[in-house]
């Protein structure tokens, strides 16, 4: 049996203005600040002599190449994105960036935000638009009943609440 995987869909391209800060940010820190400190490092390493037996030097070379990968991968995704900094017309359907709230078949009360691919953080309730519960909430209005297909199993969900707050994105001063 092989390896071969069919590739994944595209993700969605769509992002908050403070997703792309995010990005921007890191891309800037590892672009000025971690990459020169990995290189002086490696050249350090390098200096010391015999590079076949150098675990230092074989680690930094690593740690570059990933540093490497990383800014391609946010440099490319960046020009790609397409920031929604908009709020809808209909306040009272689920969209991009919304806040919603969610009651659970079982009574529990959960708040979601609708985010990009690239700003899901499960600590902060931010959901991305392609997973099954982003999927089946986009579109919905409140006070809808829906069921979704989770890893655990399918649930309903009511909607109770759904809002919107675009943060204000402040730049740093250069």
């Amino acid at each position: 049996m092989g390896r071969y995987r069919p590739p994944q869909p595209p993700a969605s391209s769509y992002i908050t203005p403070e997703g792309k800060q995010r990005l921007s940010e890191e891309l800037d820190y590892l672009w000025r600040k971690r990459r020169p400190a990995v290189t002086r490092a490696l050249s350090a390493a390098a200096a010391e002599g015999d590079r076949s037996e150098n675990a230092e030097y074989i680690y930094r070379k690593k740690e570059l190449r990933e540093i490497d990968a990383r800014v391609r991968h946010l440099r490319k995704r960046l020009d790609a994105v397409k920031v929604v900094d908009a709020i809808p017309d209909d306040t009272d359907r689920v969209f991009f960036g919304a806040w919603v709230e969610l009651e659970r078949d079982d009574g529990e009360p959960l708040c979601y935000r609708i985010v990009g691919p690239d700003e899901f953080d499960p600590k902060r309730g931010y959901i991305s638009m392609d997973s099954p519960l982003g999927q089946a909430l986009i579109g919905k209005s409140l006070d809808d009943e829906f069921a979704v297909q989770l890893p655990e199993g399918e649930r309903s969900f009511i909607i109770i609440g759904v809002r919107y707050q675009m943060a204000a994105v402040h730049k740093k001063p250069s």
